[in-house]
C-alpha cells in the first residue's frame, strides 16, 4: 500500500470515528468551575471517547452569549439567578435543569498577612484593612451578588462601595490578592483552596447571603444524546468525587449533607436591564 493510500484511509478511519461519536460536548461553566470540570474532562473523555469543548467566564457573561446564539450545549451557572435569566427566555430546557452544587463565600488575604472579622452590624470590617476590597462584579457576577447580598445585610455596603477593586468573574478577584495589589478579597471557598497564595481569613455565615448554587441544564435546539450523556455523568460517583475534591458541596452524593437546595431569595439580584 502506497503512503498515499495508506493516508488516506487513515483520515477516512478519522472521519468515521469522528461521525460516529458526533459532535463535541460544548459546555459553558461558572470560572468558578475550571479545576474541577478540567479534571472531570479526562474521566469523560475515557470513559466515552467523546469530546469536551470548554468556555469559562463569568456566569452572566456566559448567559449573554447564548442568548446572543453562542453554540453551548451545556450550561452551568454559579447562581440560580443567571439560569433563570435563560430559562424566562426559552433559551434552556427546563426539564433537564438541575441543581448540581453548592459552594461558601470566604475572604481571602495574601499569604501571612491578616486582620480580625466579627460578623456582626456594629463591625467596622471598612476600618480593618488598606486599600481596596477585591470582589467579582457586584451587580452581574455570583460570587459579587453574594458578597454584596452580605454586606448590606451586615449594614457594612455604605463604607466599602467605593473601596472596590471590580473583577470580570471571581478569578480575577482572586488574582488581584495573589498579586498583592488587594489587602483583601471575596471569592468562593473553593478558589482559594485552588490557590498557594492566598490565605483563608474566614468564611461567611450562611445566613448572610442566599444560598450559593450552582445549576446546570441542556441549552434549547442543542439537545443530543451526547450532551444528556455528559449531564448525566456529571451526577455520576467519579464526578461528584472530583467536585468533592475541589471544595464543592453535592447535593446528589446521597449524603445528608446539607447543601443548599433553593435559590436565591434575598432581594440583591442581577441589574439584567445594565448588564453587559
Amino acid at each position: 500500500m502506497t503512503v498515499f493510500r495508506l493516508t488516506l484511509c487513515l483520515f477516512i478511519l478519522g472521519s468515521t470515528h469522528t461521525r460516529l461519536l458526533g459532535e463535541p460536548v460544548r459546555v459553558y461553566a461558572a470560572a468558578s468551575l475550571i479545576g474541577s470540570m478540567k479534571r472531570i474532562e479526562g474521566i469523560f473523555e475515557r470513559e466515552t471517547g467523546l469530546e469536551i469543548r470548554y468556555s469559562f467566564a463569568a456566569s452572566s457573561t456566559l448567559a449573554r452569549q447564548i442568548e446572543r446564539g453562542a453554540p453551548a450545549g451545556v450550561y452551568i451557572s454559579a447562581n440560580p439567578a443567571w439560569m433563570d435569566y435563560l430559562e424566562t427566555r426559552g433559551l434552556i430546557r427546563p426539564d433537564t435543569r438541575t441543581d448540581l452544587l453548592g459552594n461558601s463565600l470566604v475572604v481571602v488575604v495574601p499569604g501571612g498577612e491578616g486582620f480580625p472579622i466579627e460578623w456582626e452590624k456594629g463591625f467596622d470590617f471598612a476600618a480593618a484593612f488598606e486599600g481596596p476590597l477585591a470582589v467579582a462584579d457586584p451587580e452581574l457576577v455570583p460570587a459579587g451578588i453574594y458578597a454584596k447580598q452580605a454586606f448590606v445585610r451586615l449594614g457594612w455596603w455604605g463604607n466599602l462601595k467605593g473601596r472596590l477593586a471590580v473583577g470580570q468573574d471571581v478569578r480575577a478577584a482572586l488574582a488581584f490578592v495573589e498579586q498583592g495589589a488587594c489587602a483583601a478579597g471575596i471569592v468562593y471557598a473553593t478558589d482559594a483552596a485552588s490557590s498557594d497564595g492566598v490565605d483563608v481569613l474566614a468564611v461567611f455565615p450562611a445566613d448572610t447571603h442566599g444560598a450559593i448554587v450552582y445549576p446546570v441544564a441542556i441549552v434549547k435546539g442543542r439537545d443530543s444524546a451526547n450532551t444528556r450523556r455528559f449531564v448525566d455523568f456529571l451526577k455520576s460517583a467519579p464526578a461528584l468525587g472530583q467536585f468533592r475534591t475541589y471544595g464543592f458541596r453535592v447535593p446528589y452524593s446521597g449524603e445528608s449533607s446539607g447543601a443548599p437546595q433553593g435559590t436565591d431569595a434575598s432581594g440583591v439580584v442581577p441589574t439584567f436591564a445594565t448588564a453587559r
